[in-house]
């Protein structure tokens, strides 16, 4: 596994090795001890699955009081996957990275806890998996607008609107969204 620190560096791309032949392919999509070593001790809890079909924008999501940490990968299809920096005192609060996540590419984001996260699907499906270092907590869950002008994130939604859930339809700004220290 290669691990590649982001533009923000508690983000890490982690990009496997695969062994493929014409009958298909091999790779080790975790490793504990590795994973500890690139990007923090850090335990998984809860494993997550969904599917969505193009134009489907899932985000900004994150937990404010029980904070997640979230390694996310793409096993059909395509995303565009970005994390937003939720940490008041960190040097990048604010600012966002976007990675395309493929199962072509078969690469990993780690987005750790303090960050907001969020996708929108680019192929004509996709299905989107992720481990989780806390359990969900549809309480403590906060939603930002996916095109807060503060952010201004560049989705790749070539002008057409993307579908949200009602939740995300009525997100908070990043203004007036609660901030970690």
């Amino acid at each position: 596994m290669h691990y590649e620190k982001l533009a923000i560096p508690d983000l890490v791309l982690l990009t496997p090795k695969v062994f493929g032949d014409e009958r298909g392919f091999f790779m080790e999509t975790f490793r504990q001890s590795e994973f500890e070593t690139h990007c923090g001790n850090y335990q998984f809890v809860q494993d997550n699955h969904s599917k969505s079909v193009q134009g489907i924008l899932r985000g900004l999501h994150y937990q404010y009081k029980q904070p997640q940490g979230k390694l996310v990968r793409v096993t059909q299809g395509e995303v565009f996957d970005v994390a937003v920096d939720m940490r008041k005192s960190s040097p990048t609060f604010g600012q966002w990275v976007g990675v395309t996540l493929s199962e072509e590419n078969k690469q990993l984001l780690w987005v750790p806890p303090g960050f907001a996260h969020g996708f929108y699907v680019t192929s004509e499906k996709a299905e989107f998996q992720y481990k989780c270092t806390d359990y969900y907590a549809p309480g403590d869950e906060v939603s930002i607008r996916w095109n807060d002008p503060q952010l201004a994130i560049e989705w790749p939604t070539h002008g057409i609107e993307p579908q949200l859930s009602e939740k995300d339809q009525q997100g908070l700004t990043f203004e007036s969204a609660p901030t970690f220290a």
